[in-house]
């Protein structure tokens, strides 16, 4: 018993400074993400718009999946901090190709229609997924 309590005692700073830090750059993408998107998802979902928090919900996932496999693996936080960053990054070229795809995405979301939403949420879970894997190794 003493032995693993060692291991903590000795983990638990590690544990919550790689913790911060993973959260800090998820924050930091959802926030530059809130801030690239053509529309203001965080009214749209005050005011019940189910479209844009089904866009919010899929972005929000689709940087935790990633950063989750970032955190997982690496050893260091400047590892962390690079992968982290370049998953953040990559989300957002996803979105932007969703974006080009789908050019009428975001009256589509203002408007509420979740068909659009879901696919948006899809792809950018999808393209998250993706990432983790590839940064797993």
């Amino acid at each position: 018993m003493l032995a693993a309590w060692s291991s903590v005692v000795a983990g638990l700073p590690v544990l919550i400074v790689h913790l911060a830090v993973t959260t800090a750059i998820f924050i930091a993408g959802l926030v530059v993400y809130l801030y690239v998107t053509p529309y203001r998802e965080l009214a749209l979902v005050r005011q019940g718009n189910t479209a844009a928090g089904i866009a919010l919900a899929g972005e929000m996932l689709a940087l935790a999946v990633p950063l989750s496999a970032t955190l997982a693996k690496s050893v260091s936080v400047p590892d962390i901090a690079l992968w982290g960053s370049i998953a953040v990054v990559l989300q957002l070229i996803a979105f932007a190709a969703i974006a080009l795809l789908l050019r009428q995405l975001p009256a589509a979301i203002e408007r509420g229609e979740v068909a659009s939403a879901l696919v948006l949420a899809a792809a950018q879970i999808s393209t998250g997924l993706l990432n983790a894997a590839a940064m797993s190794g």
